[in-house]
């Protein structure tokens, strides 16, 4: 074979491609299809909603009926029967099962009180209760009936409300709703997309 500059490109083409095809993995032999490790032949599916951005993709979850991981999330998937992602999903909604069987996902409320450098485990009624009455008591001492030229206002401006990205149209105009109805008038929707 005469080497000459055709030649030479071509074998370092080839040369290049096969180093970098092995150097993957790739090869032409039959592999096996492993989805039998999932054990999904006994998990219930439900379907639900990614909880990313406001889009609303439909996923299936699958719990594990049995075994060790009895009520966990044991998969989660797109859709197809869903009309807004039908089955595909971006990369954080893919990787949702991560999200929810977190082993280091925080299940208890943790409070620091003022001037305080440790959290306390709490429960959720006195979270709550805790929400609701400074709630309440910042709009009783922020709440104006009438502006400074004597016109009726009905505001408290001492608190704001953030939106979250998960909640849809209908969720928004419900909680705006409610915050209007406590008299705030900083009200604002975190939208991604």
């Amino acid at each position: 074979m005469q080497i000459n500059r055709r030649n030479f490109l071509k074998f370092s083409a080839v040369a290049s491609s096969a180093l970098a095809f092995g150097g993957l993995g790739f090869n032409l032999k039959p592999t096996v299809a492993k989805a039998e490790l999932l054990q999904l032949k006994d998990a219930k599916e439900t379907t639900s909603i990614c909880c990313y951005c406001s889009l609303g993709c439909g996923l299936i979850v699958h719990t594990a009926q049995s075994g060790p991981n009895k009520d966990r999330a044991v998969n989660i998937e797109g859709d197809p029967d869903h009309p807004i992602n039908e089955g595909s999903l971006c990369a954080k909604g893919a990787s949702l099962w991560q999200l929810v069987e977190n082993d280091d996902r925080f299940t208890k409320v943790l409070y620091r009180a003022p001037n305080s450098d440790k959290f306390e485990e709490k429960t959720w009624d006195w979270a709550l209760d805790q929400i609701a009455r400074r709630v309440k008591d910042t709009r009783d001492l922020t709440f104006e009936d009438k502006n400074a030229m004597g016109q009726v206002v009905n505001r408290t401006n001492g608190i704001c409300h953030t939106g979250s990205a998960a909640l849809d149209t209908e969720e928004n105009w419900l909680i705006s709703s409610l915050m209007r109805t406590l008299g705030l008038t900083y009200i604002e929707h975190q939208a991604r997309i």
